[in-house]
């Protein structure tokens, strides 16, 4: 499972790690045009943190175009250029922050040398990017519940996308329905990190990782070895991670 050559966690742009209005993406004037993908490439990203931002301060029904416009900096005119609306934009930055989590996680899976510590390892981003980004952590993790079932939908394919985690899993003759159990493990998962953002302690979500190891790794090693890896996984064994930020 080890990688020829791993590489370090790179750092990435989440959606909500920055204000929208930061400085350092205002479109500069000046006697050289900004190529128009350019100028939409920054205004989209402004407008992902600028939604993460309002929706996690305000709530999904509350939260309105002019005030994600006004928190990312950028014209109504050109909100509507690149998303049909707030769902559209709401499900967009979704996508785009999910597949920057997921792939940190995957690396760290990757570069594990064996199976439950590749686990343990991408819990590990999973709890601590979250915990840096509580405005994303609440946006994709409870606030997608008021869009509607297009995000619903969303959400159950990115659940799908975890069952890569058991592709090495042993399934001894005891461990029966493989395929029900990893839905029931990955659900167990995913309702105790709602649980810790939903009632906002976001902050705490990295105390879980023992305790969560333990849950996700039991059916498939049972409990001995189940116990080792919470062990290993309260001591800190996994190599320190960078949280994404701006590139």
């Amino acid at each position: 499972m080890v990688a020829p050559h791993a590489s370090h966690l790179a750092l990435n742009p989440l959606p909500g790690a920055r204000t929208g209005r930061d400085p350092e993406r205002a479109i500069k004037r000046g006697p050289r045009r900004v190529p128009a993908e350019v100028v939409a490439a920054t205004q989209r990203d402004r407008l992902f943190d600028g939604l993460v931002h309002t929706v996690a301060d305000k709530g999904y029904a509350n939260a309105r175009v002019s005030d994600i416009c006004q928190a990312a900096g950028v014209t109504r005119p050109a909100f509507y250029t690149l998303f049909a609306g707030k769902d559209d934009a709401f499900l967009a930055a979704y996508r785009h922050g999910t597949d920057v989590v997921l792939r940190m996680m995957e690396e760290a899976y990757r570069e594990a040398a064996a199976w439950p510590a590749g686990c343990r390892a991408a819990l590990r981003v999973l709890l601590e990017v979250l915990a840096s980004v509580p405005a994303f952590a609440t946006m994709a993790i409870v606030e997608i519940d008021s869009v509607g079932a297009t995000a619903r939908h969303e959400r159950d394919e990115l659940l799908r996308r975890f069952d890569q985690f058991f592709l090495d899993a042993p399934h001894g003759p005891e461990v029966a329905a493989p395929d029900d159990l990893i839905g029931s493990v990955v659900g167990g998962l995913y309702t105790t990190i709602h649980r810790y953002v939903a009632t906002g302690r976001v902050a705490q979500l990295p105390t879980l990782l023992p305790g969560l190891t333990y849950f996700m790794v039991a059916p498939f090693l049972g409990r001995q070895q189940a116990a080792s890896e919470s062990e290993a996984a309260a001591r800190g064994d996994d190599p320190a991670i960078q949280a994404p930020c701006a590139s």
